[in-house]
């Protein structure tokens, strides 16, 4: 199943690596395409109805991560065959999560005025303190480095938001030489979780946050287009049964935070309420954390080398009915392109999988197909 989930954080991997800025805004006047609904694509959904078909599988990898379990849980061994297969409630298991979600909601309801106060992972990975958010260290076995909680406050003693971007653009070539990008397009491979083989990527951007991510498994495409309003995903082998998604929801909000963080000038104007915690490291290494909010109002958080100031991670959060889980990008291979510094390989974690980008070629600010930021044709894939 991690394989399947894998390629959706595609689009969103290669995001951030891009060092440009825009100029012009999106006009915003293009409606947002609706998009589809869990009970519309999958049978015998009862109580996570209302929700896009995204966040509902967002919503799986919640459980995953708070259960330490796959889909076989709560859909039995036959859940590997037609997604049809997952409608049926012969599994015990499954009739108990549906109590559960309702046992929790009511909690959040009844004692803490709707809000996420208790999730999932709040019980079932329980320690010392009650925690709301999945921990990827935890779920991927990797040497301890939890993602602090949100930043609440300016932490005291710590530099400024301003200070802490000033010498992260110092770090990667001069802010003015950023606002003079107005594109890329470049060259590279991505693999998937416990995937043997590389698969040809292509990567479109355009300021100030327009974003498009092609991956060619052997002519089998899988493409993540954000045209400054829209967003969609389109793979002949998906988490669901369709092979074109519109998004929405706090994927829409995702998809818009990382094609905006694509041009690091942009990161005031993306980002609000600006603020730096306290001291932290990564892998021995102190580091910076800088967090500001999505415009729905979701934490992201930017993590600079102390030393360098060049930025090494980004958690965003993906936002779904039973709780918050993070998405992490962990930057490397800086190298010059024209005078800025840009990351040429970046690890991404997330509760249903992981991926490595390595890229290859970089271009800046050369023409692109308007076409290429368009709404992907559906490929049309046989379902599942």
């Amino acid at each position: 199943m991690k394989n399947r989930w894998s390629r959706r954080i595609l689009g969103t991997a290669v995001a951030i690596f891009v060092c440009l800025l825009g100029s012009t805004l999106a006009s915003g006047q293009e409606q947002q395409e609706k998009p589809l609904l869990a009970e519309q694509v999958f049978k015998n959904v009862q109580v996570l109805r209302g929700m896009s078909v995204k966040e509902f599988m967002d919503t799986m990898g919640f459980f995953a991560a708070s259960l330490n379990a796959n889909c076989t849980t709560c859909h039995g061994q036959d859940s590997g065959g037609t997604w049809d297969s997952y409608a049926s409630d012969k599994i015990p298991q499954k009739q108990t999560a549906r109590k559960m979600i309702i046992m929790m909601n009511s909690i959040n309801q009844g004692n803490f005025g709707g809000k996420q106060a208790l999730t999932c992972y709040s019980c079932h990975r329980f320690g010392r303190i009650p925690k709301l958010v999945p921990d990827l260290t935890t779920q991927y076995g990797d040497a301890p480095d939890e993602d602090p909680e949100e930043i609440l406050a300016q932490a005291p003693g710590q530099p400024t938001p301003d200070q802490v971007l000033d010498k992260y653009y110092k770090a990667i070539g001069g802010y003015d030489k950023l606002a003079s990008i107005t594109s890329i397009t470049a060259k590279g491979t991505w693999q998937g979780y416990e995937d043997t083989e590389q698969h040809a990527l292509e990567l479109y951007a355009k300021a100030p946050d327009e974003r498009t991510t092609v991956v060619n498994d052997r002519g089998a495409l899988t493409t993540n287009t954000y045209d400054g309003v829209n967003g969609w995903t389109a793979a002949p082998i998906t988490d669901t049964p369709v092979t074109l998604l519109a998004l929405g929801g706090s994927d829409l909000d995702n998809i818009k935070v990382d094609a905006e963080l694509s041009f690091p000038a942009r990161i005031k104007q993306s980002l609000t309420d600006l603020r730096v915690g306290t001291p932290y490291e990564i892998d021995g290494k102190d580091v910076t954390i800088l967090q500001g909010y999505s415009p729905a109002k979701s934490p992201v958080k930017l993590y600079f080398d102390t030393d360098s100031g060049l930025l090494v991670r980004m958690v965003r959060y993906t936002t779904s009915r039973v709780g918050r889980q993070p998405t992490r990008f962990d930057y490397s291979d800086y190298r010059d392109v024209k005078g800025i510094k840009m990351p040429f390989f970046w690890l991404t974690t997330w509760v249903d999988g992981r991926s490595k980008t390595q890229l290859t070629d970089v271009q800046l600010s050369v023409p692109i197909d308007p076409a290429k930021f368009g709404k992907p044709a559906d490929p049309g894939a046989t379902k599942q």
